[in-house]
């Protein structure tokens, strides 16, 4: 059974298998966890982007690359609908987090940490991006066995360590 955590910090720094970026449709890095998570891992990321997706991706679904200087071994890229774009389709937000378990699975990884997607400059509420995470968390099946959320600020941290009751 998977473990679901909460911490509050920097996802870039977590120790875990894999981190999971909030990635934009074209791959190439971006702002918010996306820029955090290719300026900390540095150029072998946006390399392995590239090469791996020369199209970008989908929304709502997932892929992994090299997570380059971050202590994880892959980054595995979501792309989370935008609502603040009129995407809003909260089946792609669910997607991107059962996508991102469906990847994580092909790479053997066991612990994987998760931001809320789309839930920054995206504009999905907070409260539903906890909701749509723990929902695909709590009904998975999968070999991962932790999905930590990772919340940068104290205020978000608050609202996932309180859904986790």
């Amino acid at each position: 059974m998977m473990e679901v955590t909460a911490v509050q910090g920097d996802i870039t720094r977590q120790d875990v298998d894999a981190v999971v970026n909030a990635a934009n449709n074209a791959m190439r890095g971006g702002g918010g966890v996306d820029g955090a998570i290719h300026r900390a891992g540095g150029p072998a990321i946006l390399e392995d982007c590239v090469r791996r997706f020369p199209a970008g991706l989908a929304t709502g679904d997932a892929g992994w690359t090299t997570a380059g200087d971050l202590p994880a071994q892959w980054v595995i890229h979501v792309v989370g609908p935008n609502r603040n774009a009129g995407e809003t389709d909260r089946a792609l937000l669910l997607s991107c987090y059962s996508r991102a378990l469906a990847v994580a699975d092909e790479l053997g990884a066991g612990s994987v940490a998760f931001p809320l997607v789309s839930a920054g400059v995206y504009g999905w509420p907070k409260d539903d991006a906890i909701a749509c995470a723990l929902e695909v968390f709590r009904s998975a099946t999968t070999s991962v066995t932790e999905a930590r959320i990772v919340a940068f600020d104290a205020a978000t941290y608050e609202l996932v360590r309180a859904a986790l009751g």
